[in-house]
C-alpha cells in the first residue's frame, strides 16, 4: 500500500486543481453530499472562484499518486476571541477509501495549519444522520458548539439566496 501524504494545495497547479475537481464533485455524488453531480456551470466557475475568495485553504491527501481526500476550509475571525478561526467547509474521501483513517489524517493536517495561523478554532458542520463522520469529528475532540451552556447548544442555519 502506497504512503499517504497530505499537501496544501496550490490553485494555480493544474494536476492541483483536476483533483479538487474530482474530489469535490464525488462528494457532491455522495447521499451526505448532493446525490448528483455538480451542474457544469459549478464545475467551470470552482477553481477560479477558489483563487478569488481571499482566506481559501485546500489540502489534499494522496495515496502515491492518487487524490483520495479533500479538506476545503475557509479562514474567518472570532469577535469573541479576537482571533482567527478556520472553518472546515467540506472534508471528503472518496468512498472506496474510506475507513483508512484519511479522514483523520486530514483534520490533523488542518489543525496543525490553524494552530500555525494562531486560530482559536476550527469549525464545521455535519449533517445530523452522518454518524460516521460525527464519530470521527468527536473522536479527534471536536464538540457541539455552545457560547453559554445555559443558553444551549448552537443551531446553524442557512438562507439559500
Amino acid at each position: 500500500m502506497s504512503t499517504l501524504t497530505v499537501v496544501e494545495a496550490d490553485l494555480h497547479r493544474p494536476d492541483h486543481q483536476e483533483a479538487i475537481l474530482q474530489l469535490v464533485n464525488n462528494y457532491a455524488r455522495d447521499p451526505m453530499g448532493n446525490s448528483q453531480d455538480l451542474p457544469q456551470d459549478v464545475c467551470t466557475r470552482l477553481i477560479p472562484g477558489l483563487q478569488a475568495h481571499p482566506t481559501t485553504l485546500i489540502f489534499l491527501a494522496y495515496r502515491g499518486d492518487e487524490a483520495v481526500g479533500i479538506a476545503v476550509c475557509f479562514r474567518g475571525f472570532s469577535t469573541f476571541a479576537a482571533k482567527p478561526l478556520l472553518n472546515i467547509h467540506d472534508l471528503a474521501v472518496n468512498p472506496d477509501c474510506r475507513g483508512q483513517g484519511i479522514g483523520r489524517f486530514l483534520l490533523q493536517r488542518v489543525e496543525h495549519k490553524a494552530r500555525e495561523l494562531g486560530c482559536c478554532k476550527l469549525t464545521l458542520e455535519v449533517q445530523l444522520n452522518n454518524t460516521v463522520a460525527q464519530g470521527l469529528y468527536f473522536g479527534v475532540g471536536f464538540i457541539r458548539a455552545t457560547y453559554d451552556p445555559e443558553a444551549g447548544q448552537v443551531l446553524f442555519l442557512q438562507k439559500p439566496l
